[in-house]
């Protein structure tokens, strides 16, 4: 698929980040899209910086909230987009839509675990699940799953349990690498791709803790503040004399630095999917960081999970120790 315009995209997630970014530049490229998130006001302002007004006539922008880890929402996703865009089909389908949390099998809740786990993964299968008819029917169509450089490295630190999300992110890049012969084998004119960005400038880190604790508060809870003062104190950091409202900004912050001082931007991994979808690559890594963390994996995969191997390439590539 070499050129968008006039196609019909789906994108999970699209209120924020990467999937906000895929939406711009689809549009741009004269590309209908129709996007689901659960924030109404977040798609609002993804549709606002789509530039509606300045659309070519008929093409569409169409938005819908639905929680990608639930079927009948999803479902009824479908069911709008065919009303609202006047379709039986659809040519790409971006799995985009992702939270990390729940980390840890001792220090969160199953629900927590769970929470994670169902959207990261339950929303690749099910989305696809639910748009393969459509997808069926187009002359072409491309299904891009995003996984994460945790989907062949389950670590962000040897100080910080990484469990539901790199589980997750493994279950899309088995899932996405076998679809590829199932395609070919049954719907020869679907393409599959999956996405393993590195470290991308998002608000993953703010929006995840809201979906979490269930609030739309920037503070975090009593017990999050609790478990970041455990970490910092593994991590050597005596935070015996930290007031909470010092942890409350030492988070604010972190939030801060992983979005704005990112190796990779929303906007420039976006750009480099859609390349990637344009020239039917399968593996689709976002970043300089995820093509030497591959690299490096690959070359030691036995020393993947040592402390010299994660403080070696943070020092590489700028990552942050953790």
């Amino acid at each position: 698929m070499k050129d968008f315009a006039g196609k019909i995209a789906v994108i999970t997630g699209g209120g924020t980040g990467m999937g906000r970014e895929l939406a711009r530049q689809l549009v741009a490229e004269g590309c209908n899209v129709a996007m689901c998130d659960i924030s109404a006001s977040a798609m609002a302002e993804t549709e606002r910086l789509c530039e509606v007004e300045k659309l070519p006539q008929g093409l569409r922008i169409t938005t819908h909230v639905a929680d990608v880890s639930v079927e009948d929402q999803l479902l009824r996703f479908r069911d709008e987009i065919a009303e609202q865009q006047a379709t039986d089909r659809i040519h790409l389908l971006f799995n985009n839509a992702g939270i990390g949390g729940g980390g840890s099998l001792f220090t969160n809740t199953r629900e927590q675990w769970e929470k994670t786990f169902n959207i990261c993964w339950g929303g690749v299968y099910l989305g696809v699940r639910a748009f393969l008819p459509m997808m069926m029917k187009a002359d072409q169509a491309h299904i891009v799953n995003t996984s994460s450089v945790n989907g062949f490295w389950a670590s962000v630190g040897m100080l910080r349990s990484h469990t539901a999300y790199s589980a997750a992110k493994f279950a899309v890049k088995g899932f996405t690498e076998a679809l590829i012969n199932d395609l070919r084998l049954n719907a020869p004119h679907i393409k599959c791709s999956v996405v393993m960005p590195g470290h991308i400038g998002t608000a993953i880190m703010t929006n995840s803790r809201k979906i979490q604790s269930g609030t739309d508060s920037d503070r975090l809870s009593d017990s999050e503040v609790a478990l970041m003062r455990e970490r910092l104190g593994m991590a050597g950091i005596d935070t015996a004399k930290m007031s909470d409202e010092q942890l409350q900004a030492f988070a604010a912050e972190q939030a801060r630095a992983f979005q704005e001082d990112a190796p990779t931007t929303a906007a420039q991994a976006a750009k480099i999917i859609l390349d990637g979808v344009k020239a039917e690559r399968w593996r689709i890594l976002v970043g300089n960081d995820a093509h030497r963390l591959d690299e490096r994996v690959r070359e030691k995969p036995e020393k993947a999970y040592d402390l010299d191997f994660y403080q070696s390439f943070a020092a590489e590539v700028g990552w942050r120790l953790g």
